[in-house]
């Protein structure tokens, strides 16, 4: 096992004369939930897109539990499970038939498949519409399904990018707490999130990006000191001084 779950070195993304991910070194040790936070447009879903091999860095490296995820392309996503802001679903398909797809496309042997499917309907409360077509949900059931499906092959590594949007509150705490099990066990996971109370109370350790630069990182009290906000500020009152210096 790897000393980091998560390493980048001079990490760098332009899109034309925007630079979106500028020189980013940063370590995420294994076993750990790991927050990004910004302003809007700070690079963080980049970074993700980065990590989870959507799209090619312009120069650097990055390395998922030690490989390189352009040159170890394949080795690097199968570690990985990722659910995007955006994430997609195949509406056509029913929930069950879905989450088959996707154990499928990860190796995941069908035996093993079918109980994950079932643990993971029943922890998200999704038995009664295996059956129905991922088109007919609500906007929550789609987004419990989705979360399903980035929990089904059991990653390594989870890279999740503002995970509790569209979730009633009952569906975010059996998240985190699915997340945190995981976590018990020696994955690692990343989130990406607007909502500072979920990185100050969630996350371990929190890294602030602002410009597509790391300005801080460390456990909340930690950045609270380098903030010099004081023992009784929040994690809000550090990002911005961080953020604003």
């Amino acid at each position: 096992m790897p000393k980091y779950a998560i390493e980048t070195f001079d990490l760098t993304k332009r899109f034309a004369d925007h630079v979106a991910v500028n020189g980013l070194n940063l370590h995420v040790g294994c076993g750990s939930i790991h927050c990004f936070v910004g302003p809007n447009g700070a690079g963080k879903t980049t970074i993700l897109n980065i990590l989870s091999g959507v799209i090619k860095p312009t120069s650097g490296t990055a390395r998922i539990l030690g490989y390189d995820v352009v040159k170890e392309s394949q080795k690097a996503k199968l570690s990985i499970g990722y659910l995007p802001e955006e994430p997609a679903i195949y509406e056509l398909l029913t929930v069950r038939e879905f989450l088959e797809l996707i154990g499928r496309a990860y190796v995941v042997p069908r035996v093993e498949l079918d109980e994950r499917i079932d643990r993971h309907l029943e922890l998200f409360d999704l038995k009664q519409v295996e059956q129905t077509f991922c088109g007919a949900l609500s906007h929550g059931l789609k987004q419990r399904v989705v979360v399903c499906s980035v929990l089904i092959h059991e990653p390594e590594v989870i890279l999740l990018d503002e995970p509790f949007y569209g979730l009633d509150p009952a569906s975010s705490r059996l998240f985190r707490e699915s997340l945190e099990v995981r976590v018990k066990e020696g994955n690692t996971v990343v989130v990406s999130t607007h909502v500072l109370e979920v990185a100050e109370k969630f996350c371990d350790e929190v890294t602030v990006i602002n410009e597509g630069r790391s300005v801080a990182s460390g456990r909340p009290e930690e950045l609270k000191v380098e903030a010099r906000v004081g023992e009784y500020a929040s994690l809000e009152d550090a990002f911005l001084a961080l953020t604003m210096r």
